[in-house]
C-alpha cells in the first residue's frame, strides 16, 4: 500500500517540480507597495508594535532591518547575555548603554533588560550612527550598519563600508536577514535548488519518524520534521539551522497563493510569533507537502491547509548563510 502511494505521489510531485520555473517566471515583478512591511509573525507579537514604530525612526532604517538586527543579536530574547557582557534583546554593552540607552516607554528609567527601552534605544543608536556618516557617499543603510560594526570614523575614513572582512560580512548578513523579516514587495523568485530538495525528500517517503532524527546510520536513516528539511536542503548545498523556527528565517516569505514546490511551510499554534513554530514540511504543489509528522507516523504527503498553517519561506543560499549560529 505504501509503495503504491509513494509511486503515485512521486509522479504527481515530479510533474509539479518540472513547472516550477515556468510558474516562477509568470510571478515576477508584481509590486504591492513602496513601503516595506514586516512579514506575518516574523517578529514576536510582544515586540511587533515596537519594531514597526521605531524601525521608521530615520530614513536609513526600516522595521525589517531593525528586526534583523534584534534577531541576529539575541533571537528576540530579552534576557540574553553574552560572554562579552552584552545585555538584553539588543545586546548593548554597559558602556554603550550608558551613553545611548533611552527611556523608550517614558516610565522614568532606562532598563537594558526591558524591550520597551532596549528596542527604541537600538533604533535611536542606529539613527545616530546614520547621522554621523550622512555625508559619506554610497548606500546610507550600508554605511549605518558599517558604522555600527566598525565605528563611524572608519566609514568616514574609507568613504563608505571599510575594507574589513568582518564589517563587510556584517553588512551583508543584516541586509540579507532583512529580507526574511520583510513582507516582499514583489513576487518572490523561485528557488534554484527546489527540485533537488524535493527529490531528496521524495526518496524518504515511507521512512518512520524519529524525534531528533537527522537521518544518520545509527538512527536508522530516520528524521523528524526539521531534520528532514535540513537534510533535503543540505543535499543541494544549503545548510539550514536544525530547528524549524530558525529555518523560517532562511529567506523571503511568499504568500499562501504564491507557494511553489520547494518552499518550506511552517505550522504554529501562535499565528503572531515565528519563534513558536513547531512543525515544518516541504511544499510539493497542489496544496500538499512532504513532511515527517510525528512519532508513530512515516514521512508522507500531508495537506498544507490546516488550522495551524503559519506561513512559508523560499530558502535562499544567502539567506541560510546569514542566519546566526546561535539565537
Amino acid at each position: 500500500m505504501v509503495t503504491a502511494v509513494v509511486s503515485a505521489g512521486a509522479a504527481f510531485m515530479m510533474a509539479l517540480v518540472i513547472g516550477v520555473y515556468v510558474i516562477g517566471g509568470n510571478l515576477a515583478n508584481e509590486v504591492s507597495g513602496a513601503t516595506r512591511q514586516l512579514a506575518k509573525g516574523a517578529v514576536p507579537s510582544a515586540y511587533r508594535t515596537l519594531v514597526a514604530k521605531w524601525g521608521n525612526l530615520c530614513p536609513a532604517l526600516n522595521p525589517a532591518l531593525l528586526a534583523a538586527q534584534l534577531y541576529q543579536e539575541s533571537g528576540f530574547n530579552p534576557r540574553a547575555q553574552s560572554a562579552a557582557a552584552a545585555q538584553g534583546i539588543a545586546q548593548f554593552i554597559p558602556g554603550t548603554w550608558a551613553t545611548h540607552g533611552v527611556d523608550g516607554d517614558g516610565d522614568g528609567d532606562r532598563d537594558v533588560w526591558d524591550p520597551n527601552d532596549a528596542i527604541p534605544s537600538a533604533a535611536s543608536y542606529d539613527c545616530q550612527l546614520a547621522s554621523y556618516v550622512k555625508t559619506v557617499p554610497g548606500n546610507s543603510t550600508h554605511n549605518m550598519l558599517a558604522a555600527y560594526n566598525a565605528g563611524p570614523d572608519a566609514v568616514i575614513k574609507y568613504g563608505g563600508v571599510p575594507p574589513y572582512k568582518e564589517t563587510q560580512n556584517y553588512v551583508k548578513t543584516i541586509t540579507t536577514l532583512e529580507e526574511s523579516f520583510a513582507a516582499p514587495v514583489t513576487r518572490v523568485d523561485p528557488s534554484k535548488q527546489a527540485a533537488g530538495a524535493i527529490y531528496f525528500a521524495q526518496k524518504k517517503l515511507g521512512t518512520p519518524y524519529l524525534w531528533g532524527g537527522n537521518g544518520t546510520a545509527d538512527q536508522g536513516g530516520r528524521f523528524d520534521c526539521s531534520g528532514l528539511t535540513k537534510a533535503a536542503y543540505e543535499s543541494v548545498g544549503i545548510t539550514l539551522p536544525r530547528v524549524a523556527n530558525d529555518q523560517y528565517n532562511a529567506g523571503p516569505h511568499p504568500k499562501r497563493s504564491e507557494l511553489l514546490p520547494g518552499d518550506l511551510v511552517f505550522f504554529s499554534t501562535d499565528p503572531g510569533n515565528s519563534r513558536a513554530i513547531h512543525h515544518v514540511g516541504i511544499y510539493v504543489g497542489g496544496g500538499y507537502m512532504i513532511d515527517a509528522p510525528y512519532t508513530g507516523a512515516v514521512i508522507r504527503f500531508d495537506p498544507v491547509d490546516t488550522a495551524e498553517y503559519f506561513g512559508a519561506t523560499r530558502v535562499t543560499e544567502d539567506g541560510a548563510k546569514a542566519l546566526p549560529t546561535t539565537v
